[in-house]
This record gives structure tokens, C-alpha cells and sequence, in this order.
């Protein structure tokens, strides 16, 4: 689950950032494939992290 999550978000956000930073330009690709690598070097430590306390979080919001 955390290599997907931040797969897929490292991915979505690294796009809208680059997008909103450069447009489409030339070379967007390639400037949007830079950011997700790092993105997602990133995005996996901080989902390892971050998940125990959001799972506790939302198991006291939500009761079975």
C-alpha cells in the first residue's frame, strides 16, 4: 500500500506542480519525469511515517 500511495501521489502532484510552474512546454516530460523520481524519494518515507497516525486518527472518527 505505501509503495502505491506514493507512487500514485508523488506522480499526480509532481505533474500539477511542474504544470503550474513551466506550462506545457517544451520538454515537459522530461522536467515532470525529474520531479516525480525525486518526488517519489520523497513521497515513500513520508507515507511510512505519516500512515500509523492517520490510521489512528481515522479509526477515532469512524466506530465499527
Amino acid at each position: 500500500m505505501t509503495f502505491f500511495m506514493s507512487l500514485f501521489i508523488s506522480a499526480i502532484m509532481s505533474f500539477a506542480i511542474t504544470l503550474m510552474n513551466l506550462g506545457f512546454v517544451d520538454g515537459f516530460i522530461k522536467f515532470w519525469l525529474n520531479a516525480y523520481w525525486k518526488a517519489f524519494l520523497i513521497a515513500v518515507p513520508v507515507v511510512l511515517l505519516t500512515m500509523p497516525v492517520i490510521k489512528k486518527i481515522v479509526g477515532s472518527l469512524i466506530k465499527e
